[in-house]
């Protein structure tokens, strides 16, 4: 079975291949010295892929992509695809080919396997959490440096959508840039002047701050809803000033709710009406699923 369909756009073949490259350098050095020492150089066997808890499989491609980079004999068999939702206890694939390799190959595959299956599988339960209303599930710019692609990546693949990839492609103006440029007008109207034709979105904290941004709305995209849910004594969510904020705004601009964003309060946040929940969660914290490797 074929491991997915095409890569996402931002997801480029070279550059993908420089950071396994990077990646496979740091581990395997100037090579494996436990099995150069233990393994006869012409043993060939198979491996197994086994995915023991349930989840979305997301890293099958790049997976493939380091046995090839270890050692183009190694030959790979998937047994699902790329964004499936699989139960656990379940084999993904098989390895075959020279076992040094196999062992060379081993870590890296899991890494990758491991997080961006979590990746996916975290996304997957908020986008199920939240399948009744129209509000979309995102990520942020909170992902492992280096591993960015991957990591968002595999928000796609749990079915979540993109926000940008990083500073250079779409403008955020936060507190820091509207303290920098004088006020909130300022700093909307130098991006729009200067800012190529980027969508602009503009991040408020307050129902003030919403009222401002609502000036500006011929200049705006977005306007981002920060911090605005908050946990009450009961540790449910109260959504009270986001709702506010959603319904002064009232459909004259896009809206993303952000912080705070959890599987316990992303439904609350999803029925304020905002198009979009961003959660970094998704990325700088992520639990990895349990996948594992062994010698058939």
């Amino acid at each position: 079975m074929a491991v997915s369909g095409q890569l996402p756009p931002f997801v480029q073949p070279g550059k993908l291949r420089q950071c396994l490259a990077y990646a496979l350098a740091e581990d395997l050095g100037a090579g494996d010295v436990t099995s150069q020492a233990i393994i006869p150089p012409n043993a060939t066997g198979a491996a197994a892929v086994e995915l023991r808890e349930a989840g979305v499989v997301a890293g099958l491609f790049v997976a493939e992509q380091v046995c090839a980079l270890v050692d183009e004999r190694l030959i790979v068999q998937w047994h699902c695809s790329d964004g499936e939702l699989q139960p656990g206890d379940c084999r993904l694939g098989i390895l075959h080919g020279p076992i040094r390799s196999l062992m060379a190959a081993e870590r890296l595959v899991l890494n990758f396997l491991q997080r961006m299956s979590g990746i996916a599988t975290a996304t997957h339960h908020m986008v199920e959490a939240v399948k009744e209303f129209p509000a979309r599930i995102r990520d942020t710019r909170k992902t492992a440096p280096g591993l960015r692609q991957l990591d968002k990546w595999a928000v796609l693949l749990g079915g979540g959508t993109n926000h940008r990839m990083g500073l250079y492609d779409r403008i955020l103006i936060k507190d820091n840039h509207i303290a920098t440029a004088g006020g909130l007008a300022e700093a909307v109207m130098s991006a729009a002047r200067h800012g190529g034709g980027l969508p602009v979105d503009v991040e408020a904290r307050t129902l003030r701050e919403v009222r401002l941004a609502l000036g500006l709305a011929d200049h705006i995209d977005l306007v981002l809803l920060d911090n605005m849910v908050s946990l009450a004594d009961s540790d449910a969510p109260d959504t009270t000033r986001l709702q506010a904020a959603v319904n002064l705004v009232g459909g004259k601009l896009r809206t993303e709710a952000s912080g705070n964003v959890t599987l316990a309060t992303v439904r609350a946040t999803a029925a304020t009406g905002v198009d979009y929940i961003s959660c970094g969660a998704l990325t700088h914290s992520v639990r990895a699923l349990d996948v594992g490797l062994n010698l058939l």
